[in-house]
């Protein structure tokens, strides 16, 4: 609820060292920080964070009230363009209102019914092809190996095929994205050399000259790749986007299709190796289906669906969204003023006890139409975000995992220690800092392939 007077009391605020804050705290442990922060001070506190004061938001009832932001008083744009705006700078996420608006209804032509059957199509080959390069073992190191997966596949179906690009360069266009991703958490925040902002400055412009050199060709073209769509897209009112549009939505859309897909597998693929009984389970289902199922097939995977949304509770990929008010505002009846970077922790509703039975257990079937602890709370499981915001492609990014988790459960069995903790590294996005090792093995049963 806005407000023009703020007269509430002092907001509940954590002291800390002023630049720093508890940014290495976060990095170390964010759940830990977050539970800490939420139990101390309340769903509405403010803390020091990368040299800002920024309001702090936990539980699903705050979380709820920025995401669905009926009083427009909350920016994406300018809560993003502090953590990594100049490298992700007009991409869907980071555009605000009208805008937005005008661009998601634009860019939702990318992603109908009719066209997620046809990226799906091109999918289970192109998986094929980069799981024949895998080799099976002990301690494979499985991150690294999906990480060029998911990137291969982006190439490909978002980008029509391999051949834009050699592999020298494609490794070059890894390296930008990932160094993009990781100025988030960068102390300085200016494009010095050797600086995590340094790096990402470089990559930007890496990535805007591989695509920005291949616009005109794909609006040429007449592919039916995400590419080639999004140049030739028009509204009611004639309206497309330009050439700079377009590269803007490739550099986020591609980060956000291999970058959250290969955590999401990541974190599948520990888990499963930890519960074998799961494994099987999922295993059964999909030994009834072809190597390559198409879009509505592999909806019907209900075992693997359950897992993947423990999953993605358990380990997030986004575990924070970022927000800045444009105006004076209330959470929950708390004052914000305007200007505040705020963060969405929406990490920590996926763990709170009122809302899950054992939290911290791997347990999919709490997703079950039997139990659906999800809907004890409309906002307590929110891994795509929320409101106008919330993921253009989930059920792209879905069916992608399902694909890949798919012909993985088809060629191989993989076990993990009952015992082993992920070391998950959060500063950017979380990732393995071991590359997730799994001991990896040929699977035998006939038709496996």
């Amino acid at each position: 609820m806005s407000t023009t007077t703020l007269t509430h009391p002092r907001v509940p605020r954590r002291r800390a060292v002023p630049v720093l804050g508890p940014t290495l705290a976060y990095i170390n442990d964010p759940l830990a920080l977050m539970r800490d922060q939420h139990d101390r001070f309340g769903p509405v506190s403010e803390m020091p964070f990368l040299g800002r004061r920024w309001t702090v938001l936990t539980g699903p009832d705050a979380c709820a009230e920025a995401l669905r932001n009926p009083e427009k008083a909350f920016s994406n744009e300018l809560g993003w363009d502090y953590l990594v705006g100049p490298f992700f700078n007009r991409g869907l996420m980071l555009l605000d209102f009208e805008e937005h608006h005008r661009h998601r209804r634009l860019m939702q032509e990318a992603f109908t019914r009719d066209r997620l059957h046809g990226y799906v199509e091109g999918l289970g080959p192109a998986i094929s092809r980069g799981l024949d390069a895998w080799s099976p073992g002990r301690g494979v190191q499985v991150y690294p190996a999906l990480k060029q997966l998911t990137l291969d596949l982006a190439t490909q179906i978002f980008m029509g095929g391999a051949d834009l690009a050699d592999d020298a360069e494609l490794d070059r266009v890894n390296a930008a994205f990932i160094d993009c991703v990781q100025a988030a958490t960068g102390f300085v925040r200016a494009p010095v050399p050797g600086t995590r902002w340094g790096r990402a400055t470089k990559g930007r412009a890496l990535l805007e000259d591989f695509l920005g050199r291949q616009v005109g060709e794909r609006r040429a073209s007449g592919g039916d790749d995400l590419f080639s769509v999004l140049t030739r897209l028009t509204d009611d009112e004639g309206t497309s986007f330009t050439d700079e549009d377009v590269v803007n939505h490739m550099i986020f859309l591609l980060m956000a299709a291999h970058d959250t897909s290969t955590i999401t597998v990541s974190t599948m693929m520990r888990f499963l190796g930890q519960h074998p009984e799961w494994q099987e389970r999922c295993r059964d289902e999909s030994m009834m289906l072809p190597a390559h199922p198409d879009f509505d097939a592999l909806g019907g995977l209900t075992s693997l669906d359950l897992v993947m949304k423990e999953s993605l509770r358990l380990v997030p990929p986004v575990p924070v969204l970022a927000r800045r008010t444009v105006k004076d505002t209330e959470i929950l009846g708390v004052p914000i003023p305007a200007g505040r970077l705020t963060a969405v922790m929406v990490h920590l509703q996926h763990h709170m006890p009122e809302y899950w039975t054992e939290p911290e257990r791997f347990d999919p079937d709490r997703f079950s139409d039997e139990r659906r602890e999800d809907k004890v709370h409309r906002h307590a499981w929110e891994p795509f975000g929320g409101g106008v915001h919330k993921c253009l492609g989930m059920h792209f990014a879905g069916a992608e995992v399902r694909a890949i988790m798919h012909q993985l459960l088809r060629r191989f069995r993989w076990t993990v220690p009952a015992d082993y903790s992920t070391p998950l590294n959060y500063g950017s996005l979380p990732f393995p800092d071991d590359g997730q090792p799994v001991d990896l093995h040929p699977l035998t049963t006939p038709g496996a392939r």
